[in-house]
């Protein structure tokens, strides 16, 4: 495999032509000068096109016969590799993938077509343009608490959707036991997740902007405060009731969507919860006391029995897979939240709260009482409660 990486037209000046995406493999491989580009019929490139449907070598003669101003014998013992260039081609067989452009490896007993790829003057988000809002995601701006298992994929997930900003705060390392579950790499360990998180995007999707907080969002609430300001949006997925406690509190304030995303039950139940800052629907606290209040059960009974946390220490049982699966779907929400507050119509959710079954429970009360893994449930918003410190008007 090789790549063109400068071209020059006779004895003219050379002109350079960088290799995209910058950490693409091949911009560290070796360089090789000698190769030929040619102007050629279009008759040439059906020809590649036929002689790779077939696997079969070409005649050189043939093959010489269509190339338009000068030729270079191969050597006798040797080869060199051709670019041919026919811009009619592609207009000449409508019928057939014949580009206007083609590769083959030239030597004196023939010539033999090579696949070749040429790189779209788009790259990056702009290539999907025509069918996804990225100008305007590009202007978005989504604040990520936590960036354990569930907050790294989020946050990929997000910056796959093409959110122009993301913003990370964890003040946590990356850990070896971290790892089976983690998106992050086994060379991240030891670093800041919000660093290794940023350095995977940079270099696998440089459209996105990322900025890191190692704050802690209780200690540092009045920092968040702050830095809620300047996002659309906060996603959640920090380990315990506490800290989601905190981000529900301090969206709310802000007057910032929020969405929130964990495990329950060891990993028996998926949750992403939308908190809207508006007068009928309620924060998370006075949702789980609704919730009591119809016979359902508190997931969140106190604030020493999160998940991942608690009086001893609960190791997280859920694997990988459903942890990046919630946090897609976490992310999933963010952008839909957004885009519909943007007028984007066709981005509207068919709820406020989502309950999905990963190894489901015989035995919960509704609405937790999902059976088949998964099943899926939507449940609507519901009000604040009368006296809520978070609901009632500052």
């Amino acid at each position: 495999m090789g790549a063109i990486i400068a071209l020059s037209i006779g004895n003219g000046p050379v002109i350079p032509t960088p290799l995209e995406p910058k950490n693409h493999f091949l911009c560290s491989g070796d360089t090789c000068s000698g190769q030929l580009w040619y102007r050629a019929d279009p008759d040439l490139h059906a020809m590649w096109w036929n002689a790779r449907r077939l696997n079969k070598a070409c005649q050189l003669e043939a093959f010489k016969n269509c190339i338009a101003g000068g030729w270079r014998n191969p050597p006798s013992t040797g080869s060199y590799l051709a670019l041919t260039f026919s811009p009619d081609a592609p207009a000449k067989f409508p019928d057939v993938d014949i580009t206007e452009f083609a590769a083959w490896l030239v030597t004196a007993e023939g010539v033999t077509p090579v696949a070749v790829e040429v790189q779209s003057s788009k790259v990056g988000m702009a290539q999907l343009s025509a069918t996804w809002p990225t100008k305007t995601m590009s202007e978005i701006s989504v604040l990520v608490i936590g960036l354990g298992s569930i907050g790294g994929a989020a946050a990929h997930a997000l910056a796959e959707y093409g959110v122009g900003t993301l913003r990370l705060l964890d003040p946590d390392r990356l850990l070896a036991h971290n790892l089976v579950r983690h998106v992050g790499p086994p060379e991240g360990v030891g670093r800041l997740k919000v660093d290794v998180i940023k350095q995977q995007l940079a270099a696998l999707r440089a459209d996105t902007v990322v900025e890191t907080h190692p704050w802690d969002v209780i200690e540092s609430a009045h920092l968040v405060r702050g830095l809620l300001l300047s996002v659309d949006l906060v996603l959640c997925a920090a380990d315990g009731v506490a800290a989601r406690r905190v981000v529900s509190h301090l969206a709310r304030r802000a007057k910032k969507d929020a969405v929130l995303a964990c495990v329950l039950a060891d990993g028996s139940f998926g949750e992403v919860i939308r908190l809207r800052p508006w007068h009928d629907h309620g924060c998370l606290v006075c949702r789980r006391a609704t919730l009591a209040d119809k016979g359902g059960i508190d997931p969140e009974p106190g604030l020493d029995a999160g998940y991942g946390t608690g009086t001893t220490h609960r190791p997280m049982t859920a694997v990988g897979g459903d942890l990046h699966l919630l946090g897609r779907l976490a992310a999933k929400t963010a952008v839909a939240t957004v885009l519909e507050r943007r007028g984007h119509t066709d981005q509207k959710l068919p709820g406020e709260h989502l309950l999905l079954a990963l190894r489901p429970e015989i035995g919960w009360a509704p609405p937790f009482d999902l059976t088949r893994n998964g099943e899926t449930r939507w449940l609507p918003h519901t009000p604040p409660r009368p006296g809520c410190p978070t609901c009632e008007p500052a």
